[in-house]
């Protein structure tokens, strides 16, 4: 538990006690009421350090009357307003609320005020005249200087302060009026560390801390899309509080960066200014400037800045020190051009001004520095011991304020009134519970005010100020954050003006199209480390500083998922066209209308046209030598497998679905199995006969028309087998191949709609069609050297020959391409008109010179034998039985070649008594 020190025991302090003594003999006469102080400062230089003025309860009050001194010297110049305004308002609120019959009647406030001179050490000594009364006073052993014993006044018993104005001042006021429970109410110390309830606990103020000031400009900023700055504070609690308020909130909030803190010296040396704006200018990217500073280091700042030339590269904001200000400006208005500061939110008290206006040397005799705040305001000197020496005139005291000099009302005004107001309000509520239907001060208030219960009061008011703001404390004694927004603007008539650009009452409001910037461009100026990434681009943010990154734009696949990572699309979607998100990758299929279908469909509508023809061609000549002689019941099979050939470029073009995927696997290898299965069903029967004819004199078997037709039928079969146990095991259905033209760049991918038909399983449906190709392709070989006018070998074989050229052409593009970004379009392609080109050729090679001939030249569509008589089937049938049985005879002697042409005239004879009955 922290100490406590019993004000009672004198021996606990002998260095306070033995200061108060020893003032005491200086203080001969007694201290008067304020009617009998006279106005020549040297006529009672004793009380010339203070006002007081006669109540049933005294406050204190602490303001700054003169400025610091020069070293050696604790006092400086006159504060007209900063020190006589503000004291002027506390006697102004104490008259008021002795004139008030609602609040504390039937009882007189008093005052003792005293002079901080803007210094803390000097502030603490003037403070022990608050404490005296609490202080026991043992002078027997004490003599003065002259040995005469001391005269001890009875001291004013003050009950709270009012002040002080500076953090500093009341920081070190504080600490003493604590340690003798006496409540202090400020009117404009807002450092935070104030805030401090545990070290400040009888501190309370009616303006609000620099820690909501702090949060205010971080809004701003936030507002203003900064997020790299520099602060500037001046040394001492007031600059290096509200920096550190500052700091601390950018590091809770995050989004705003600090590049540099610097502090301004007490005491700064010639060129410490430029140096500080060469300092700034290292980050030159942090433009905007954080500044708690007095109004004497703002002006320096600034000069140093004009001074650099860079004037309009800065963005200040500005804390209440520099608020709306005229000082810090003059002279330097361009270089101070767009600066933003901010100011607790204040109003103008007209009574004051009214009360102020009318003070003169005559009625205010109470206010011992009034005389030298006349000499200062108007000029002018008073009297052989005035304090102008120099004046070129002598006051005469008729000089008005307002009228004869320039009149403001200081901005704290308002502020003094209500810390005073609070203290009434809080002694007239003390009162009303304490002293209930008393008159006047009862024994509980007179004897002693208890400071801690009186804090109590204080913190429990709530009231309408003198601008009609609410006032209220919270738990650490801080008034509410209520502040107002100001731009420092040159209008087109170059006059420079503070003009309100918004608010804050624990948010802010801002008006950005209210601003005005030195460029004249409406857009918000910038003071960023880096420019905002592009979408679609990362963050890759510089070690150590979070607000500075480099730009990396997203590739190939990957989208700006968040503001420091890219991730990858999903397999079926690509990104946008910023890169922000994924979008699906379009579905394509081949369409009719491209060049890719357009060629094969045209190949194929005329192999089909042509196919037809030869078809009904041979139907309508179905009974004539070459029909027959080519084996009716085989060339309608392989004009089928031709039809088919043309046919599946269409079902290999159209859109795929269940249905048609599954027709694709039926007729994609079968067209081919049906051409080449009769192919190798008659270049077979062709070798058989001739191989037979070579070994014996009877024909081989199963070479009639319908053992040829069963042979080709089992061997389609075998296809169609395959095709059902390709159903079962993986049934027809449609995919889309997204990695068929997942190209590098992603604009251009797409997804393949397509059947689920691997390439593998394309082989294998045409490998058994290549197989029997292959196979008639050797028969083809072996039967090359058979007569051209019994048999179909020779076109047979140029068929097979040319047909295998473009199935060999056929593999090396079909799987070379696999890795083309036009594979299905070249694939499908290459495979239709390969399809077609096979087919072409086994027409054109076998049927279209028939068809010639059928057509052009019917008088050759005639046995050879009998083109010029009528054929006698009688004769035929009785050759050909002798030709049957002569065979025995030729054998016997081992005449081969003979036996060779008998069996070729028999096969002819076969072939032209196929449709009659020679048995009989």
């Amino acid at each position: 538990m922290e100490p406590q020190w019993n004000p009672s025991a004198s021996s606990q302090s002998p260095s306070i006690i033995f200061l108060l003594i020893a003032t005491s003999c200086t203080w001969l006469l007694p201290l008067t009421s304020p009617q009998r102080i006279p106005t020549d400062p040297q006529a009672a230089p004793e009380y010339a350090h203070s006002i007081r003025l006669d109540g049933d309860i005294i406050l204190g009050g602490l303001f700054p009357v003169h400025s610091r001194g020069d070293r050696g010297t604790p006092c400086g110049e006159l504060k007209k307003e900063k020190g006589i305004h503000r004291l002027e308002a506390m006697m102004f609120a104490i008259d008021l609320i002795n004139k008030d019959p609602e609040l504390l009647p039937n009882i007189t406030l008093g005052a003792r005020i005293l002079d901080t001179c803007s210094r803390d050490t000097y502030a603490l000594e003037q403070s022990l005249t608050f404490v005296q009364a609490l202080i026991e006073k043992d002078g027997s052993d004490v003599r003065c200087a002259n040995g005469d014993p001391p005269i001890f006044t009875k001291p004013d018993k003050i009950v709270g302060v009012i002040g002080a104005a500076a953090s500093s001042v009341s920081i070190m006021v504080a600490n003493i009026l604590r340690l003798f429970k006496i409540p202090q109410i400020s009117y404009a110390s807002t450092a935070p560390e104030l805030s401090d309830n545990t070290r400040y606990d009888f501190f309370s103020r009616v303006v609000p801390p620099d820690s909501y000031q702090a949060q205010a400009m971080m809004d701003i900023v936030t507002a203003m899309e900064w997020n790299y700055v520099s602060t500037l504070a001046s040394e001492g609690n007031y600059g290096e509080s509200g920096v550190e308020a500052f700091v601390q909130i950018s590091r809770e909030t995050g989004g705003v960066c600090i590049a540099q803190s610097l502090k301004i010296p007490r005491e700064p040396k010639p060129g410490e200014f430029d140096k500080i704006i060469r300092r700034l200018l290292e980050t030159s990217n942090a433009r905007a400037i954080i500044m708690f500073a007095n109004e004497d280091d703002i002006r320096r700042v600034l000069d140093a800045a004009k001074r650099n030339n860079q004037t309009g590269h800065f963005l200040w904001v500005g804390s209440d020190s520099w608020g709306s200000k005229i000082s810090p400006v003059i002279g330097q208005e361009r270089v101070a051009e767009g600066a933003i500061t901010i100011l607790p939110k204040r109003a103008s008290v007209d009574a004051f001004d009214r009360y102020f206006r009318s003070r003169s040397l005559s009625n205010n005799r109470r206010n011992v520095w009034f005389a030298e705040f006349w000499e200062e305001n108007f000029n002018c000197k008073l009297g052989m011991h005035g304090k102008r020496p120099g004046s070129p005139k002598k006051c005469t005291g008729l000089e008005k304020v307002g009228r004869d000099s320039s009149y403001e009302q200081e901005g704290k005004v308002q502020f003094v009134m209500d810390a005073v107001y609070a203290m009434a309000h809080a002694l007239h509520r003390m009162h009303r519970e304490l002293c209930y239907g008393y008159p006047g001060l009862c024994p509980r208030m007179a004897n002693n005010i208890d400071g801690k219960e009186l804090l109590s009061y204080i913190r429990a008011v709530n009231f309408n100020g003198s601008a009609g703001t609410p006032v209220v404390f919270n738990e650490n004694g801080d008034a509410p954050g209520r502040y107002d927004i100001f731009q420092y603007q040159i209008t087109n008539r170059s006059t420079a003006e503070y003009r309100v650009i918004g608010s804050w009452t624990n948010k802010l409001h801002l008006k950005v199209e209210a601003m005005h910037w030195r460029t004249g461009d409406p857009s918000l100026p910038a003071s960023v480390c880096s420019i905002p990434c592009r979408a679609g681009e990362r963050k890759k943010v510089v070690k150590g500083v979070p607000c500075c990154w480099h730009c990396e734009r997203c590739e190939g696949y990957h989208y700006q998922a968040s503001e420091f990572t890219c991730e990858l699309c999903p397999y079926e979607m690509r990104p946008d066209t910023n890169r922000t998100g994924c979008v699906p990758i379009p579905i394509i299929k081949l369409e009719w209308h491209s060049p890719w279908a357009i060629i094969p469909v045209f190949i194929s509508m005329l192999g089909i046209i042509a196919t037809s023809f030869v078809i009904v061609t041979f139907v309508r000549y179905n009974d004539t030598p070459i029909v027959r002689a080519s084996g009716r019941e085989m060339s309608y099979v392989l004009l089928t497998g031709i039809f088919l050939c043309y046919a599946i470029t269409f079902l290999m073009i159209a859109a795929p679905d269940v249905g048609v995927c599954s027709l694709r696997r039926i007729f994609l290898g079968l067209g081919m199995c049906f051409s080449y299965a009769a192919l190798l069903t008659k270049t077979n029967r062709i070798h058989r006969i001739f191989e037979q004819g070579k070994k014996s004199v009877t024909a081989p078997r199963f070479i009639s028309p319908a053992s040829q037709l069963v042979i080709t039928f089992s061997l389609i079969s075998v296809q169609l087998l395959g095709v059902f146990v390709w159903f079962a095991v993986d049934p027809p259905h449609t995919v889309v191949d997204y990695g068929e033209q997942r190209t590098q760049d992603p604009s251009a991918a797409r997804g393949v709609l397509k059947c689920d038909i691997s390439d593998l399983s394309l082989i294998c449906s045409l490998g058994y069609s290549i197989l029997l190709m292959v196979t008639c392709t050797v028969y083809a070989i072996k039967t090359r050297g058979v007569p051209e006018t019994f048999n179909e070998a020779k076109p047979i074989g140029f068929t097979m020959y040319t047909t295998c050229i473009i199935w060999l052409a056929f593999i090396p593009i079909f799987f070379g391409t696999s890795q083309s970004a036009e594979r299905m379009y070249i694939q499908t392609t290459t495979l239709t008109i390969s399809l077609s080109l096979s087919a072409s050729v086994s027409l054109g090679m076998l049927y279209m010179p028939k068809v010639y001939i059928i057509l052009f030249h019917p008088e050759q569509n005639v046995p050879k034998r009998k083109r010029s008589f009528k054929v006698n089937w009688a004769q035929v049938c009785t050759v050909k039985y002798l030709l049957h049985h002569s065979l025995g005879f030729f054998d016997i002697f081992h005449s081969k070649p003979t036996l060779n042409l008998i069996q070729l005239v028999l096969i002819y004879a076969d072939e032209m008594t196929a449709e009659t009955n020679c048995s009989t």
